[in-house]
């Protein structure tokens, strides 16, 4: 018997950049989905399209530059939201549009303040327009598991009768358990008119830790598409892990008889530039992607796995990507070898970019002993995260010690000018912000900021993120360097630029 195919539903650029300090700009989002195209993903939920013009923007570039999976947006049960998805979408190699309404009777008493048949008739309309644009249509009805089951099943015949070709059935508030939600997919399947000619959907949140169980368990009730994102990312407690769903198909294939079209070995890759672009890290017991994930410390784990892997590893590092921590470039790699590294470890950068990466590679090199494919990946984003030059770190000297205050001096360039100035605070990073934020001029407020260490040893870059806000617009800024306050500053000033150019962005428009 042949195995059937899952889809792969990503929605890391839609629901899961909703989760608090997971915003992307529009050039982030770009590099995120040519990565997930590359992973195998089958269908890219870019945006909510009508929700702003910088989503809007950025669902047209994903639509026109990504090849090889379908790229979706997303639109309310409304003609105004599906025409602004089309729009956005009209370019794609594939497209999709992804319209939705709720169907519970608390979401239709309390938000939508309609009744059942008002939004039949919304769901009909709906899809019928959307299908006027394209022959892909998928349906989802909000808060499906606290519907009624038969006012559901109603709800999904209209859109198949309108062209639906896709019916989605989110768990929208994580509140179903898998044996409930096994019986709901099976009742759908039975009820719903021309079931046989559509693939059921599913989109599971993580409140009760659910997210992924529950997938499974539609999976084998006869959902043919799976709706997730890279890292469990998402509104509240997050979404269902893609690459928790990926591998699940993938080693316990004799239970479900069903894969994926996901490269594994791509997984790591892409969990990596997410944590990256967000600056928002996995825990390390994370299943799949955390660095405990293939990690043995217990003395008769270890002679297990000495003794032949398979006694506590049901999968191999390798087939996820990941690969042990090695050196493989230093100080005396040329620019081929760099670039050709890069290009493996799946980044793609203009002559200019890769020039800009190679010099900050060799300023590494000199620091570290060892420089590892960590390294460089955080290095390459550091490079690729960088604002406009409005602000530019040029030089700081920072002096702290058990019997004197913190003290930072500071040069930036700011619009082609060197400025200096210094100032005290509580610790280094505090004394360092506040010089930086004279400089600048900057009136906000600093909401986050954390650190992590790329790689092990005394000598391992440092990461570290800042989360800026001014009036109501929240930005972050990333920076890496061997030395921690420098890779503070560097991230400080990142979201200046960050916030610089969004201001300018707001005024063109």
């Amino acid at each position: 018997m042949s195995k059937e195919i899952v889809k792969i539903f990503d929605t890391t650029l839609r629901d899961g950049e909703q989760s608090p300090g997971c915003s992307m700009d529009i050039g982030e989002k770009l590099r995120m989905a040519k990565q997930l195209a590359k992973l195998g993903v089958n269908i890219i939920e870019a945006g909510f399209p009508i929700a702003s013009e910088g989503d809007f923007q950025a669902v047209k570039k994903i639509a026109q530059e990504v090849k090889g999976a379908t790229i979706a947006g997303l639109a309310r049960a409304s003609t105004k939201d599906i025409d602004k998805a089309w729009e956005a979408l009209k370019h794609a190699e594939s497209g999709r549009i992804h319209t939705f309404i709720a169907t519970s009777d608390i979401h239709l008493k309390y938000k939508l303040k309609k009744s059942r048949e008002q939004v039949l008739e919304d769901t009909y309309n709906a899809v019928k327009h959307a299908a006027q644009y394209t022959a892909d249509v998928e349906f989802s009805a909000e808060d499906a598991t606290r519907s009624d089951p038969e006012y559901l099943a109603e709800v999904f015949s209209a859109a198949v009768e309108a062209g639906a070709t896709t019916l989605n059935v989110p768990d929208t508030v994580g509140y179903t358990v898998p044996e409930e939600f096994l019986k709901l997919i099976y009742y759908l399947k039975t009820n719903v008119k021309e079931a046989h000619k559509i693939t059921f959907s599913v989109h599971c949140h993580n409140d009760l830790g659910l997210a992924v169980a529950n997938s499974m368990a539609a999976v084998l009730a006869g959902a043919r598409q799976v709706e997730c994102t890279v890292n469990g990312i998402g509104e509240r407690a997050g979404n269902a892990s893609m690459e928790e769903v990926a591998m699940i198909l993938k080693v316990r294939q004799s239970l479900f008889n069903c894969d994926t079209q996901i490269d594994s070995p791509q997984i790591y890759h892409t969990s990596k530039l997410l944590t990256l672009i967000t600056g928002v890290s996995v825990q390390p017991n994370k299943a799949i992607v955390g660095a405990n994930a293939f990690a043995h410390e217990a003395g008769i784990h270890q002679d297990g796995i000495l003794k032949n892997q398979m006694t506590y590893e049901i999968m191999t590092p390798e087939s996820v990507g990941w690969r042990a921590h090695k050196l493989v470039l230093g100080k005396h790699s040329g620019r081929h070898a760099f670039r050709s590294r890069l290009m493996e470890l799946g980044y793609e950068m203009s002559e200019e970019e890769s020039e800009k990466a190679f010099v900050s590679f060799k300023k590494l090199a000199d620091l570290k002993k060892e420089v590892f494919d960590d390294d460089l990946e955080a290095l390459v984003s550091d490079e690729l995260a960088k604002g406009p030059d409005v602000y530019e770190l040029l030089q700081m000297k920072v002096h702290s010690g058990t019997k004197s205050k913190p003290k930072a001096k500071v040069s930036l360039k700011v619009k082609g000018k060197k400025k200096s100035g210094e100032a005290t605070g509580a610790g280094p990073v505090d004394a360092t912000f506040k010089a930086i934020r004279k400089l600048a001029g900057f009136k906000g407020e600093l909401l986050r900021y954390n650190v992590a260490a790329i790689t092990g040893g005394t000598d391992a870059q440092g990461e570290v993120s800042v989360t800026l806000k001014e009036q109501i617009k929240e930005v972050r800024g990333v920076g890496t360097h061997a030395d921690i306050l420098q890779a503070s500053a560097k991230a400080y000033v990142n979201a200046l630029n960050r916030l610089l150019n969004f201001k300018e962005k707001r005024r063109s428009l």
